[in-house]
């Protein structure tokens, strides 16, 4: 489940603008909205293990 989420994140990340139709300017925060979700899941997650 670790592999699938990883490899979404990173297809998104990387690629999200081309598939979706994101704007690729510097002003979206997308990629920013993207990062954060992705961090705040591993910290919750490994709150919620220990």
């Amino acid at each position: 489940m670790v592999g699938l989420a990883t490899a979404m994140f990173i297809g998104l990340f990387a690629f999200g603008h081309e598939l979706l139709g994101w704007g690729a300017a510097p002003s979206d925060k997308v990629q920013l909205g993207l990062f954060v979700a992705f961090i705040l899941g591993i910290v919750c997650g490994y709150k919620t293990k220990g």
